[in-house]
């Protein structure tokens, strides 16, 4: 009897909510698959947005997946050193097809140690945050390194999905799903990448992220340590 495909979304507090949903919307539109959103308990959790998500099984409760995806956002931070989230992910990634992510959530399987000698995307505002982890930057939109798939930052989930379910199923079900979703962006303006985007409104964005970015980098630091203490 033919089996899902299983893919799982990991939930946690403080993601970016479409650097889930986008994917999520694209995998639900797949056919013979079956999608799950996982963390250490189910209990509703709080996106980055009014939105809360509610996880549909627990670690201990997730089957083997074929495909398991790290999203973003500002929680990934604290994601870094959470031996708990780390250990499933670890253990995922043994029996997983792919070992994906988008925008941060990238920086979360290099803290896993699932980016060794990979490349990867993430967040123009996280470039810096994937060479302690032994992974090379990739500034495409989706990287594909053999069965690691990263998407860039945060709209750069629908593509990656989209990329992903060519490689699961065909390229003919991806277009389809596309086209269901009318994916066929046309943005009101160029300032969707630091390349493209104005002086001044890159200026202004990179004073309002510097923050986050400082507390980033501290908690790449510990990771990164910790992971070499763990190899020794």
């Amino acid at each position: 009897m033919k089996t899902s495909i299983q893919i799982g979304l990991l939930v946690f507090p403080q993601v970016t909510q479409l650097d889930l949903t986008g994917p999520l919307q694209v995998f639900s539109s797949a056919p013979d698959t079956e999608v799950h959103l996982v963390w250490k308990r189910i209990e509703p959790v709080p996106s980055d947005s009014v939105l809360t998500l509610t996880p549909t099984c627990s670690f201990d409760d997730c089957p083997q997946l074929d495909v398991i995806c790290v999203p973003g956002g500002y929680g990934t931070d604290a994601l870094l050193n959470d031996e708990e989230v780390l250990d499933f992910l670890r253990r995922q990634a043994v029996g997983a097809k792919y070992i994906t992510s988008v925008c941060t959530g990238s920086v979360v399987l290099g803290a896993a140690g699932l980016l060794q000698g990979y490349r990867a995307a993430t967040h123009w505002s996280a470039r810096d945050a994937l060479a302690p982890f032994g992974a090379t930057l990739s500034e495409e939109r989706v990287c594909v390194d053999r069965n690691r798939i990263t998407g860039g930052g945060i709209t750069a989930g629908i593509d990656f999905a989209l990329t992903l379910v060519s490689l699961l199923i065909d390229r003919r079900t991806a277009e389809m799903v596309q086209l269901r979703m009318e994916y066929n962006p046309a943005p009101p303006f160029t300032s969707g990448s630091p390349e493209t985007a104005p002086a001044e409104v890159l200026a202004l964005m990179r004073e309002k992220m510097a923050p986050g970015q400082a507390r980033r980098r501290d908690a790449v630091s510990q990771a990164a340590a910790r992971l070499v203490r763990r190899a020794g």
